[in-house]
């Protein structure tokens, strides 16, 4: 009962603090909005708050909820505390896919098809080579997906070398440092239904996730096809991760930290778990897009935030940890 108290209190506290984040990303930025300018009516506050800040605060909460949620879960399936999207491919099946919509397509909206491409064709790549193996366990996926990482990447620089330095390179550094700037709420709807319907069916999936952190043989003496519900969880979590990224770009740190950060303050690892991951996640991500847009006089990269949130946060949890043993 105690445990559950605990966990109740952090989810409480977690989702709080997630929300007040993205309230305050809604008036932060460079463009001064006021909550009196908006219910005055002021037509330009409306513009920039329906236009540009509403879709970031949205990318901010529920983009960073599922990146952590996907770092737990991979982390859970592959019995591995540094799993991350990485492992199986994703973050560089979406670079090279978001590189060839910057030079072959147009539009904002084509690119972030072609990455959203790019990463569910690695991940099913690496699946079908996974599934080539004798094994076919977690660790076969994993060589298979640093394959595809290496073939991924190997498109990337092909793709650098044959783009012009001035314009096209230099946006593709800029979409793979990661940023939620320019994202559209107009844009998004398909992407922001397609993390929500992934995280549901995460969350009911919940004690199949689990009884994938034990040996596979124990797995199928409790009568679970262990084979088929692993690539199950990681096709729709891959698929959650794939429609973030493809919007905002690699985001580091969050997948890794998340789930740290929540199993270092519940002790365990249950559904709760599993959400305070998302949530820390989500206060991530919208934090250091705060920063992003407000410390520097034009917009910096979003993941340099993540990383310096993350690791002062992640040391402090060791330390905390380190004292009560």
């Amino acid at each position: 009962m105690e445990s559950k108290n605990k966990a109740n209190l952090y989810l409480i506290a977690g989702s709080a603090c997630l929300i007040l984040l993205t309230a305050a990303s809604l008036f932060i930025g460079k463009y001064r909005i006021t909550l009196t300018g908006l219910i005055a009516g002021d037509s330009m506050q409306w513009r920039v708050f329906l236009t540009l800040r509403a879709s970031r605060a949205v990318i901010g909460a529920i983009g960073g909820f599922v990146l952590g949620m996907a770092g737990f879960v991979y982390q859970t399936v592959f019995r591995n505390p540094l799993a991350s999207p990485d492992i199986i491919g994703v973050s560089s099946g979406a670079s090279a896919g978001a590189a060839f919509g910057i030079l072959f397509l147009s539009g904002s909206m084509a690119i972030t098809v072609s990455a959203f491409a790019g990463a569910v064709c690695s991940v099913i790549l690496a699946l079908v080579l996974s599934s080539l193996t004798a094994d076919r366990d977690g660790r076969s996926i994993v060589l298979a997906g640093i394959a595809v990482h290496s073939l991924a990447q190997t498109a990337l620089v092909c793709l650098k070398l044959i783009a012009d330095p001035e314009k096209q390179l230099a946006s593709i550094e800029y979409w793979i440092m990661g940023s939620l700037n320019g994202i559209s709420i107009y844009s998004i709807k398909g992407n922001i239904i397609l993390c929500l319907f992934c995280s549901v069916i995460l969350f009911l999936l919940y004690r199949q996730i689990i009884l994938l952190s034990l040996d596979d043989n124990e797995g199928k003496m409790l009568g679970v096809n262990v084979q088929q519900i692993r690539l199950i969880v990681l096709l729709i979590a891959t698929l959650a991760v794939s429609s973030v990224i493809s919007m905002t770009g690699l985001i580091s740190f969050v997948s890794l930290l998340a789930p740290h950060g929540a199993r270092l303050l519940l002790k365990n690892n249950r559904l709760s778990t599993m959400l305070l991951s998302g949530l820390i996640g989500g206060c991530l991500l919208t934090m250091g897009d705060i920063f992003a847009r407000s410390i520097a006089s034009t917009e910096l990269p979003v993941s340099i935030f993540t990383s310096l949130l993350g690791v002062p946060f992640l040391i402090y949890l060791c330390i905390r940890r380190n004292d009560r043993i």
